[in-house]
């Protein structure tokens, strides 16, 4: 079971089409925990997706509440990207079953989202940087818990 990555609640159509991209790329399953801030549509991911939405395994949940149910039945561990984290996302020894999740890019996960995740990691920053772009930060995590979980063998 390789590691997948959720997406929670989405605003920015661009960053949910490059995140969908990244996941037809890397084999990765991708899961978009509704509502969006945008109608979700194979015509508003046209632009960053292009034609990899077709090759992508997306997983839609209509709310938190049923992706939440799911992960817990599944037995997956649930590791949250969040600036308010202490933990660096370097410093943590990444599973298979693991599904790493991105918040909003407007307001992150509200706190019992953050509550019910079993890992919360940030990525180390300068001194008084707010944040990077949830499609690169996913990007940056997903990649080391691939390289970690040996994810990478098998693609070229």
């Amino acid at each position: 079971m390789p590691v997948d990555l959720a997406l929670y609640q989405p605003d920015i159509a661009n960053n949910t089409g490059t995140l969908i991209r990244l996941g037809a790329c890397l084999g990765t399953t991708i899961h978009l925990i509704h509502p969006t801030g945008f109608p979700f549509s194979p015509k508003a991911l046209a632009r960053a997706g292009l034609d990899y939405v077709d090759h992508a395994s997306v997983h839609e949940h209509v709310s938190w509440t049923a992706f939440n149910a799911w992960q817990q039945e599944q037995g997956r561990r649930l590791v949250l990207l969040t600036t308010r984290a202490e933990t660096s996302a370097y410093a943590v020894e990444y599973r298979d079953e693991d599904i790493l999740m991105v918040g909003r890019e407007s307001a992150g996960v509200p706190g019992t989202v953050a509550e019910a995740c079993d890992v919360r990691v940030r990525i180390p920053m300068r001194e008084g940087m707010r944040s990077i772009n949830v499609a690169l930060a996913a990007t940056l995590v997903l990649g080391e818990a691939k390289r970690q979980t040996g994810g990478f063998a098998g693609l070229r």
